[in-house]
């Protein structure tokens, strides 16, 4: 997987597209979905939060975090403009954030309080897709003429994929 710089590094108009979807509404807001023990998605809202060095989420305890701290494969698609039906979504593993400094940072960054048990997660990147449907949205019957939806991917190349650290 690579990180969320590797990513925008490697394809900066594509980081920057997804990016302003998961940030239309100011902060960073999404639906992830996780693997739950019996192998069935879950999906739950989330914040990610963007830095330069990273795409990170704070989870509070709860499903969402045990299904990542046991399998941590997720899905981040943006919500739904209101003017489009345009969208984003990233594919990766959420790894837990052991660095204190890194930590330390962002909670003080985004105030986030020392008296709630949350956790936070670095979301990597394996795949990212922006879909962009034109004016008349996904489904454009009144649209003339037809404007084609267009989609840009992008999957992480070898050289980029971290390894995975397997939890004991």
């Amino acid at each position: 997987m690579a990180s969320w710089s590797d990513f925008a590094a490697a394809e900066p108009t594509l980081a920057a597209g997804v990016r302003a979807l998961l940030q239309q509404y100011g902060p960073g807001m999404g639906y992830l979905a996780t693997v739950r023990a019996d192998g069935g998605p879950r999906v739950h809202p989330v914040s990610p939060v963007f830095t330069d060095g990273g795409l990170y989420c704070f989870i509070v305890d709860s499903p969402k975090r045990r299904d990542l701290e046991r399998d941590g494969r997720y899905a981040l698609h943006s919500y739904p403009p209101e003017d489009s039906d345009d969208e984003a979504s990233l594919t990766g593993r959420a790894i837990p954030v052991t660095d204190p400094v890194t930590i330390a940072h962002l909670a003080g960054a985004l105030h986030a309080s020392p008296d709630v048990d949350w956790r936070l997660f670095e979301l990597t990147v394996e795949t990212a897709m922006l879909r962009h449907h034109g004016p008349a949205g996904a489904l454009p019957l009144a649209e003339s003429p037809f404007t084609a939806a267009f989609t840009q991917t992008w999957r992480a190349p070898h050289n980029l994929r971290r390894p995975l650290a397997i939890a004991s």
